[in-house]
């Protein structure tokens, strides 16, 4: 756990079944980290998401061509020590959100900034604002954040989106308990685009999960996810991200595993 980590590689899987459509996500992804000089670091993230939906009901929509969605996005970190006790930290991330066929229309451009502040030697503030997906369409969003170290085990991160309690009762094993809002939309391909002028889908929820995450080896971790879904919607939206059919799947439970290296 104490690993600094400048190089990893990750896969996860996770399984989130409702009543009545099942959804299947894996991601593969590779993150790489430098210092430059001692007030600069910047991170870089490639990463690859494949869903896959199972319609487990009938419906006048004709689901067969609503099955698979693609993501591939590269984020770009970078974090400058402005003083010794505030930090700017800034993101930007070119993403393309497709069904099965690629094109320009599929770009979109997601990023976030954010100021710093260490209020003391264990508490951490941060505020700022994002452009993010996480009510299932790209918008402006304000992100804030408290960090406080409780002790060299645990520590709280309170904020919007994402919020955790984090425990760890020796070097190789880490619990924590999560809950954050996330979502996602991916374009349609025009040759599927359905008579209801749908050219995208968007998903969001409100996930709130427990999560272990063992090393077990010297550079290896394996993570497990038990948790559920709340307010999830799963819609189809057009070019302006109106909602032009609502599959009303209920919410649901979520189950995730993921293995990384890193050193």
């Amino acid at each position: 756990m104490k690993a600094q980590e400048n190089f990893s590689v990750y896969a996860n899987a996770k399984t989130e079944p409702t009543d009545k459509i099942k959804f299947n996500e894996t991601n593969i992804g590779i993150t790489f980290s430098k210092e430059i000089g001692s007030k600069n670091k910047i991170t870089n993230t490639l990463e690859y998401s494949n869903l896959k939906v199972n319609y487990e009901l009938d419906s006048n929509i004709t689901y067969e061509n609503l099955d698979q969605y693609n993501q591939i996005q590269n984020k770009f970190e970078f974090s400058h020590e402005l003083s010794k006790t505030t930090n700017l930290n800034f993101s930007i991330t070119p993403t393309v959100n497709f069904q099965s066929n690629l094109n320009s229309d599929d770009f979109t451009l997601l990023g976030s900034f954010e100021v710093q502040q260490q209020l003391s030697s264990k508490t951490f503030f941060s505020i700022g604002i994002a452009r993010t997906t996480i009510f299932g369409s790209p918008k402006f969003l304000p992100v804030v954040s408290l960090n406080y170290k409780v002790n060299n085990e645990a520590f709280v991160f309170l904020g919007f989106p994402d919020s955790k309690i984090s425990y760890s009762n020796n070097i190789r094993n880490k619990f924590s308990i999560n809950n954050s809002f996330n979502g996602n939309f991916y374009h349609l391909d025009p040759e599927n685009n359905l008579s209801n002028n749908a050219s995208k889908v968007s998903l969001s929820q409100m996930t709130t999960a427990l999560e272990y995450e063992r090393n077990v080896d010297k550079n290896w971790f394996l993570n497990f996810k038990a948790g559920y879904d709340f307010n999830k919607k799963y819609n189809l939206i057009d070019n302006d991200n109106h909602t032009v059919y609502d599959f009303n799947t209920g919410n649901g439970y979520v189950l995730g595993i993921g293995i990384k290296y890193k050193q």
